[in-house]
């Protein structure tokens, strides 16, 4: 009897540290990889300085200054989208579109990145229409956003184009879909919506 006590009491021991520890890795894990993504981005960045002054100054012994380059590197970034704001800027970055948008091979990489980059922070949003779109079982329904209202480049006007990202990913599917299957997602920001699809459901919105 007191050694079926002791092997309670030893199970109940091991379910409370195991508690502990999955706790533990709740609160650590999302941190440390927050920290690690935020410290390797900056030193990715931090490099960037010294490794075009060895490039082009090759004999140069710079001294590396912790910071330097990165705060270099965002400078660049803030002084080109004010250039590109004004309207002489403007015009020189719509010829070097233009030449980039027409040059075989280069065309595919930089139109790819550039139409990326703009659905998300550009001045052509693209993912600012969160709604339901259904692709499978009559009553299975995914988040998913409108990134264009008629697909008629396809011969099909009357449809709507919809991306569906991956949970857990970057990836994402396009759907050509009739606006009978889809359901507008009123009251529900876009960045809630893609929060709540990428972490598969789990990730409190509306905070």
């Amino acid at each position: 009897m007191k050694r079926r006590k002791l092997a309670t009491i030893y199970r109940a021991y091991l379910g409370k540290l195991l508690q502990l520890f999955l706790q533990g890795m709740v609160v650590l894990v999302p941190i440390s990889i927050t920290v690690y993504v935020v410290v390797s981005l900056f030193n990715f960045i931090d490099r960037i300085l010294p490794d075009v002054i060895n490039v082009v100054l090759p004999d140069l012994k710079e001294r590396r200054m912790p910071g330097l380059g990165f705060a270099v590197v965002i400078v660049v970034i803030l002084a080109a989208g004010w250039l590109s704001s004004l309207f002489i800027g403007r015009k020189l970055v719509g010829v070097i579109d233009r030449l980039l948008d027409k040059t075989p091979g280069i065309k595919f990489i930089y139109s790819s990145v550039r139409d990326f980059l703009q659905a998300f922070a550009g001045n052509k949003k693209k993912f600012d229409q969160p709604v339901l779109v259904n692709v499978d079982a009559a009553d299975v329904w995914r988040i998913g956003f409108i990134t264009q209202e008629s697909a008629i480049r396809f011969n099909m006007e009357r449809h709507v184009v919809v991306y569906v990202p991956h949970s857990y990913a970057i990836s994402g599917i396009t759907y050509i879909v009739p606006p009978e299957r889809v359901k507008q997602l009123n009251g529900t920001s876009a960045s809630d919506a893609m929060k709540f699809a990428v972490s598969g459901g789990v990730a409190h919105t509306g905070d």
